[in-house]
């Protein structure tokens, strides 16, 4: 995933929020998320959804508090989930979340080739993981998350060639449910989710600078598989 994504107060956020049940006072909209910014997450806590406030950074040094820039956190590679040693295998089955989007960037690898992308009819809700940190000198809990990434997918070759985002099938309830509870660890009922596919029309339009989201060329659609 190229690192920048946007959630914005429309009706297909509403809708997406509403499915949660969370409230969207409670969201941090902006036109621009990058790594290492504040973002908003959806967590399962007693039962209910509830919307915490996280860094984009999977991994903070409990000393200073901020991400930890030696390694790129933002994103969890789905294919070190069930790496003991990997920072992501105990949230993966403990401390899952989703995060809430309505667009994300991604750019094939030749700083010039970038393309806005985002479902037909219907926000993103990305499937994340969320861990805590307590800060070595002023004992606050800070909270931190990454998006899981996929293999690519052959419809991508021209978009971005090594990964695509796990996006989650917010029409499978009872899934969703699995997904946010923390008494949920038998993380084998998500391996479908981990191969890639588009489940669901995208829309891609070109772009051209990542932070400004500035389109250039006319969008298209991506069918989902049938």
């Amino acid at each position: 995933m190229c690192g920048r994504f946007q959630i914005l107060k429309n009706k297909k956020s509403r809708k997406l929020l509403d499915k949660l049940d969370v409230d969207e006072a409670e969201i941090l909209f902006s036109r621009d998320k990058a790594p290492g910014s504040r973002i908003s997450i959806i967590q399962r806590e007693k039962d209910i959804n509830i919307v915490t406030q996280a860094i984009w950074w999977l991994l903070i040094d409990p000393e200073t508090g901020k991400p930890n820039y030696k390694y790129a956190s933002f994103n969890s590679r789905s294919d070190k989930l069930d790496s003991p040693r990997a920072i992501a295998y105990e949230p993966f089955r403990e401390s899952r979340c989703i995060i809430p989007a309505t667009a994300f960037i991604e750019g094939k690898g030749d700083k010039k080739t970038y393309h806005k992308i985002e479902l037909e009819n219907e926000s993103i809700a990305f499937g994340g993981l969320h861990r805590e940190t307590i800060h070595k000198v002023t004992g606050e809990i800070i909270h931190s998350a990454s998006i899981i990434t996929l293999p690519p997918l052959p419809e991508w070759e021209n978009i971005h060639p090594k990964s695509m985002p796990l996006m989650l099938p917010m029409q499978d309830a009872n899934l969703i449910n699995q997904w946010l509870a923390p008494s949920f660890h038998q993380v084998e009922a998500f391996r479908d989710l981990l191969v890639p596919a588009l489940r669901v029309n995208q829309i891609l339009t070109p772009i051209e600078k990542p932070s400004l989201w500035n389109e250039k060329g006319e969008s298209f659609t991506l069918k989902a598989h049938q």
